[in-house]
């Protein structure tokens, strides 16, 4: 289980300050992220790989800190965004997936393997050769989470998964959630998602507002944005 420690961290941009001094430390294996537009969120989700580094405090995984060990880091929490055409980099299904043990020096027979391990799972192998543009959007994200998967991370960040998606797509890419192995810290405004989960954060204006049981976090959201 991968343990994530967030101390004192202030986060600006330019004269923005999305972030103003959250300490947290993150150890259960399902946290859900709410918040309304603008209350640092993302931000606090782009911080726990590296994505984005602390302007002051500092973001520990593993023991491992973001501001000096950030490609070790990104190995053990992957990322998925929002949109999964900001993540998919290649033309075609496999060669994307495939991106994502670049720089691992491993022989073509097991780089093979884990492509075709990663397709079966998320139901993409018969989309293999199919141009990456060509997907749903549903598909499109299951492409991006396989691509996050790949390198078998402990831990993976959803940042607003379901959000662009029809009912049926979100649905499906929730369940995929429920599903995994690994740690898993969603940002997300479908709050049903949550229902099953360890914790819930509630973010509002730059810090961390409740953190508490999913049942108790999320009345307090519902009531707060009333």
């Amino acid at each position: 289980m991968t343990t994530i420690e967030v101390t004192d961290v202030v986060k600006r941009f330019e004269s923005f300050e999305a972030l103003k001094g959250v300490s947290v430390t993150l150890a259960e294996k399902r946290i859900g992220v709410v918040g309304s537009n603008g209350s640092g969120k993302s931000t606090f989700a782009r911080l726990l790989n590296g994505l984005v580094l602390p302007t002051r405090g500092s973001v520990v995984v593993d023991g491992l800190d973001t501001a000096k060990a950030g490609k070790a880091i990104r190995r053990r929490v992957g990322f998925v965004f929002q949109n999964p055409d900001n993540q998919i980099v290649f033309p075609v299904v496999e060669e994307d997936v495939a991106f994502g043990l670049k720089g691992l020096k491993l022989p073509r027979d097991e780089r093979e393997s884990l492509v075709d391990t990663v397709l079966s799972r998320y139901g993409l192998e018969h989309l293999r050769q199919q141009p990456a543009h060509t997907l749903s959007g549903g598909q499109k994200q299951l492409l991006a989470i396989a691509g996050a998967l790949i390198t078998n991370p402990a831990c993976v960040v959803f940042d607003e998964p379901t959000t662009l998606l029809d009912l049926r797509n979100a649905r499906m890419i929730a369940r995929t959630i429920r599903e995994m192995e690994q740690t898993v810290i969603v940002v997300t405004h479908d709050l049903a998602l949550l229902n099953e989960f360890d914790r819930v954060l509630v973010f509002d204006e730059g810090r961390i507002l409740v953190d508490d049981a999913p049942s108790a976090a999320l009345a307090r959201y519902v009531e707060r944005m009333q």
